[in-house]
């Protein structure tokens, strides 16, 4: 697995670096991003505020734009089309690392029950790390904004993403899979593997002209894995029909608000 990634990681830096070398004209920009996010998974409760704000992680990535308003082969602006002037392509590499509880009523203090305690007492979190390309449209004119004429510039983005994580889940009352520590629905419901999978991004955020040559940027990110064992856990899985388990309706997914400084090469 960290051949792998960090194999993808060399032929993401390749790729930017002929990019940038490329004689295609087109200027370009690098940045970092960083932030907390919210992981939305089969730990906790589904809707309930504690569960969201407890299960937290935080994130950081490198990102890449082509702006196609710009040609750094001649210093002037491109052809004035409507594509040139509202979109850039961003690519970019993420890692985030987030820990779980089981949180909500269901664990509440005066809950005595053995399911609670055995809620209680199962931990875990996963490391993601995943590498992809978005759109990101801008409604207000890039090349204005670039030369000052304001000092905000919002856009929105859509891409996908190429997913590997690897999950850990344990019990502090002794090994899974066993009545006393495990709640029915988690029997056989839980990889302690690595794996990976893809997933779609959407997000919407701003941009602050900083400098001629740098921007501030805040980003507010929704990713949906096409997996649900990104988290580790998976309770509708193989559990033979004995468990039916219809609060979990849907893949592992993030809501992520992360903060970014971007700089532009040429």
């Amino acid at each position: 697995m960290n051949t792998r990634i960090l194999l993808v990681v060399f032929l993401f830096f390749a790729v930017a670096k002929q990019e940038i070398n490329s004689q295609l004209g087109f200027s370009h920009e690098i940045g970092i991003i960083a932030g907390p996010l919210a992981f939305y998974s089969d730990y906790g409760q589904r809707f309930d505020f504690e569960t969201n704000i407890g299960n937290v992680g935080f994130g950081i990535g490198l990102i890449h734009y082509i702006n196609f308003s710009y040609r750094a082969d001649c210093n002037c602006y491109t052809r004035d089309v409507y594509f040139n002037d509202h979109f850039k392509i961003r690519s970019e590499i993420d890692y985030h690392f987030t820990k779980f509880d089981h949180l909500g009523e269901w664990v509440d203090p005066d809950r005595t029950t053995s399911t609670a305690d055995q809620l209680r007492a199962m931990k875990g979190s996963t490391s993601v790390f995943d590498i992809g390309a978005q759109l990101e449209y801008f409604p207000l004119s890039i090349r204005d904004f670039a030369a000052g004429a304001y000092k905000l510039a919002p856009f929105g983005s859509f891409g996908v993403h190429w997913v590997s994580f690897d999950p850990e889940v344990h019990s502090q009352l002794g090994p899974l899979n066993t009545p006393i520590t495990t709640p029915p629905k988690y029997f056989n419901a839980f990889q302690q593997e690595g794996d990976s999978t893809w997933s779609i991004v959407m997000s919407a955020g701003v941009r602050y002209k900083l400098t001629p040559l740098s921007d501030l940027m805040l980003d507010a990110r929704w990713q949906y894995y096409f997996s649900n064992w990104v988290e580790g856990l998976n309770p509708s899985f193989e559990n033979n029909g004995v468990v039916e388990v219809p609060e979990n309706k849907a893949n592992d997914w993030i809501f992520w608000l992360n903060f970014g400084y971007i700089y532009y090469l040429d």
